[in-house]
């Protein structure tokens, strides 16, 4: 496999980029016209002595903006661990910087056009949990790398790589048209990795975890739901679980992501919006090319839908099973099992009901298995895809379950564990397991919802908690917020980190100057204003207390009625989307 470079200088001159690779033995330079955007090699000795040198870790890629062109590189990193003897990076912070010098040719507007898309590049940037590796392949399972062809194994990281789980692919589309500089730039992925030594009867093995979340049909909570015309679902992400324990290697793979057929839930001021199953399409071809890719990828499905089957999630469960009916797909399994209804008044060890109910089917698929020697013992022949409403909470609960089985019969096989012993009988491994699982959680949490996962203190302790409830409350207070306040920022962000969404150059006018219908500004006021007159009435009094309810029955009333206008007119006060249209999102 053709590795990339490991460790870079930027040198910055008036006219050009120089990005000097500096392994030892390499002379390669990347040279960046800041006026044509040409990228060239070059060597050390073109880079002029008055660069401003600085060392950086790597390179995101290129986007333009209103002001031009801007380089986005990582500037610090962090080492996650040694996956196979490969080192695993989290790229910790970025720098953009401008082709162009100065920023005076652009209009007021312009400015803060370019501004605001600056800060929507942040705003992802920020975004915790963007990995990358040099000289290993982070966005494949074990699986599909060992079932890969010689030519396979001589493209670079950029040809190679899983598209899906490219986050910097729109970025780098400059370097993939030019492969002799493939060794200067590397996949990025987005999710979760975390990777522990543990120990367990003597024995040291490596135990990994990998969430790679796609960035087709990427966004946030409420804004992407259901599937595209292309059958790729809203909030997919793939989990590996790896062991590694004297030369042999084992890994399971899960995957969760949106119920895949057209619907939508547009925050709307209330709590939970009402889930609408779209009227006007053909669901049957979008759900059809979703589970094809998903079978010639993965192999056998099992869906596992734990949404609740009563109230507003019931006609999603209803017409996901009727789909899968209608597909008639041998290869295809579909389980309900309503998560709440089963667990709740805090009968959480009822969850095993549903892991007996597909331990057969489990040990049917199996896991992928190579021995001390390479050769492969096993191979995993299904999967799991798990989901309810967000793919979040509920999903990664029944995830760690499941991998924990698996994980079980590897260690066993693998010689770990001795005959009859088990995992949760084992206390610093099963503190290690849970509180990795509970990180996952939270990781895909903050990623999707703006905040951290609900019910990990299930996850870490394997018991519900009147703490972890407590935390549940406060984490779904700040999902409604974030969700109707500042949701439609988050999702422009990622779609133009992503290129779903274009910016030209000097862009006049862009979809980022919408005005806003009077009813934002003026009911508001008036209802705070209502509100404020009937608690000043109350506080003081007027001559009679007929006088004084009069009054607090008025602004009360007020204040009561402009609320439920607001409430009626929901969607016009939630901050939405502003750069790809809604019909996209719906």
């Amino acid at each position: 496999m053709a590795t990339t470079y490991n460790t870079f200088n930027l040198h910055t001159a008036p006219e050009k980029f120089y990005i000097e690779a500096c392994d030892d033995g390499v002379g390669d330079v990347l040279a960046i016209d800041r006026v044509s955007t040409e990228m060239t090699l070059t060597v050390r000795k073109d880079v002029p002595p008055s660069a401003v040198t600085r060392p950086i870790c790597g390179i995101m890629g290129t986007i333009r903006l209103v002001a031009g062109t801007y380089l986005i590189v990582i500037t610090k990193k962090k080492k996650v661990g040694d996956l196979f003897g490969h080192a695993v990076w989290k790229a910790a912070e970025f720098d953009i910087i401008s082709y162009k010098k100065t920023v005076l040719h652009l209009t007021d507007n312009q400015m803060q056009d370019n501004k605001a898309f600056l800060s929507m590049i942040n705003s992802v940037l920020n975004t915790d949990g963007f990995y990358f590796a040099t000289d290993y392949d982070l966005t494949h399972t074990l699986q599909r790398l060992a079932n890969t062809s010689p030519e396979f194994q001589e493209m670079t990281l950029l040809e190679r790589a899983d598209q899906r789980f490219v986050w910097n692919g729109h970025l780098l589309r400059e370097f993939m048209a030019q492969p002799e500089l493939h060794k200067f730039v590397y996949p990025v992925v987005h999710g979760f990795i975390t990777m522990k030594s543990c120990c367990i009867n003597g024995k040291i093995f490596d135990w990994i975890i990998v969430s790679r979340r796609s960035c087709f049909r990427a966004g946030v909570r409420y804004y992407v739901r259901g599937i595209d015309s292309e059958g790729h679902a809203a909030n997919f992400v793939e989990t590996e679980q790896i062991v590694q324990y004297n030369g042999g290697k084992a890994s399971f793979v899960q995957t969760r992501g949106s119920i895949p057929f057209y619907w939508s839930q547009r925050p709307n001021l209330k709590y939970k919006p009402k889930p609408q199953i779209s009227k006007s399409v053909n669901h049957l071809d979008g759900f059809q090319r979703h589970f094809d890719s998903q079978i010639i990828t993965y192999g056998k499905q099992v869906i596992l839908n734990l949404v609740n089957q009563k109230g507003s999630e019931k006609p999603l469960e209803q017409a996901f099973a009727k789909m899968v009916g209608s597909l008639g797909n041998g290869m295809i399994k579909y389980i309900a099992f309503d998560f709440h209804k089963e667990c709740s008044r805090m009968r959480w060890h009822r969850l095993q009901i549903l892991v007996d109910m597909v331990a057969e089917m489990q040990d049917e698929f199996g896991y992928f298995l190579v021995d001390s020697d390479g050769s492969v013992q096993m191979q995993q022949d299904g999967t799991f895809r798990s989901n309810c409403m967000d793919c979040l909470d509920r999903t990664n609960v029944i995830q760690s379950l499941l991998a924990r089985r698996s994980l079980q019969s590897q260690l066993e096989r693998m010689g770990v564990l001795h005959v009859g012993q088990r995992i949760e009988d084992q206390a610093d491994f099963e503190k290690i397991y849970k509180n990795a699982w509970a990180d996952n959680a939270n990781a895909c949490a903050k990623q999707y919802a703006g905040t951290g996962a609900l019910k990990t203190d299930f996850t870490r302790t394997g018991k519900r908690t009147q703490w972890g409830l407590l935390m549940d409350g406060w984490n779904s207070m700040i999902r409604y917020y974030k969700n109707n306040f500042s949701d439609g920022f988050r999702q422009d962000s990622i779609d133009l980190f992503l290129g779903n969404y274009a910016v030209e150059e000097a862009d006049i006018n862009t979809p980022l100057h919408e005005p806003k219908d009077w009813k934002f500004l003026t009911l508001p006021i008036i209802m705070v204003v209502a509100f404020s007159m009937c608690i000043i009435c109350l506080l003081m009094a007027g001559d009679t207390w007929t006088e004084t309810l009069a009054y607090v029955l008025f602004w009360g009333s007020a204040s009561v009625v402009t609320g439920g206008v607001i409430l009626f007119n929901g969607r016009d006060f939630v901050d939405a989307p502003k750069l790809v249209q809604k019909e996209k999102m719906d």
